[in-house]
């Protein structure tokens, strides 16, 4: 079985994409805690930081040059933004396939938030 951000990948679920290539696709979160809240996913299913492989490293360059482009698209860059990776279940990780938390469109985001 395959998980929901997969069938997003599939085009079994749809999505609001912002962004796209052949390593990863980026979406609204539907349940925003920002202006912008978007979540970038690779393509292929990797379940967490974990389980990047060495093999896996067109990915982790593409994840991060995804937040770049975003990044100008939103004109984010001059108010900034915030990337979070929750990485497992005490982290609070939900769907167990690797996504980047793109947040901003605030003036101000505030401290970074912890235990």
């Amino acid at each position: 079985m395959s998980c929901i951000f997969c069938k997003i990948v599939s085009n079994e679920i749809p999505a609001k994409t912002v962004y796209e290539n052949d390593y990863v696709i980026a979406f609204y979160d539907i349940n925003p805690i920002t202006r912008e809240h978007i979540l970038i996913i690779p393509k292929k299913h990797i379940s967490s930081i974990d389980h990047i492989s060495d093999e896996d490293k067109d990915i982790s360059a593409a994840l991060f040059n995804a937040v770049r482009e975003i990044v100008k698209l939103k004109n984010m860059q001059d108010d900034g933004y915030r990337i979070i990776i929750n990485n497992g279940r005490a982290a609070g990780q939900e769907v167990f396939h690797l996504h980047l938390h793109l947040l901003g469109g605030e003036k101000n985001l505030g401290p970074m938030l912890s235990l």
